[in-house]
C-alpha cells in the first residue's frame, strides 16, 4: 500500500486534469459552500441560547 506510487500518482493526476477541465471550479464552489454551512452550523451549536422571556 505504501510502497505503490501509482495511488498517489494518480490522485495527483486526476486532481489535475479536474482543475483543467473548468469542471474543478464547481467542485471548490461546493466545498466552499459546504466549508460555510458547516461553518455556520457549528458556530449554531457554541452561541448560547437565549429563553424564552414570560
Amino acid at each position: 500500500m505504501y510502497n505503490n506510487p501509482a495511488v498517489p500518482a494518480a490522485a495527483g493526476a486526476g486532481s489535475g486534469t479536474l482543475a483543467m477541465t473548468g469542471a474543478g471550479d464547481v467542485f471548490w464552489f461546493a466545498l466552499a459552500a459546504f466549508a460555510l454551512l458547516a461553518l455556520g452550523l457549528a458556530v449554531k451549536r457554541i452561541l448560547p441560547v437565549r429563553g424564552a422571556k414570560s
